[in-house]
């Protein structure tokens, strides 16, 4: 099953939602889970450098099917895959990046950035529940 357009806008409305609730203009990138973008919103004022690094985000999560900081402790330098980063266009190691789960079954993925990173990481976890 894939995300549906319906759904990746729905999730970046609660996404933008939380984002507002705590007064940080963030990037939400949403990708289907071949790594496609589906949606990509930029909030007014939110960082143009920052989008990149959602998008970067939502695709790490989805090349490991696992929370982009996950991916992040495979990449620290004393980890046998030191180096890692420098693969599949450049990896993000730290939080903002999550699957999105539906019955339990990854339909999609999400990355948020523009905020601190625990900021970014729960408006991602707002994003990443249907």
């Amino acid at each position: 099953m894939e995300i549906t357009l319906e759904q990746a806008n729905e999730l970046q409305k609660k996404a933008r939602a939380r984002a507002m609730e705590i007064g940080i203009p963030v990037n939400i990138a949403i990708m289907d889970t071949g790594g496609h973008l589906k949606s990509l919103q930029r909030m007014d004022d939110a960082l143009i450098g920052s989008l990149d690094i959602a998008i970067q985000k939502a695709k790490t999560a989805m090349l490991f099917r696992m929370p982009s900081e996950q991916v992040g402790q495979f990449l620290k330098p004393e980890a046998a895959a030191y180096g890692l980063e420098h693969t599949n266009g450049g990896l993000v190691g730290f939080a903002g990046g999550l699957p999105i789960r539906r019955d339990g079954e990854i339909i999609g993925y999400i990355g948020v950035s523009g905020g601190a990173i625990a900021q970014d990481a729960m408006i991602a976890a707002e994003g990443s529940i249907i």
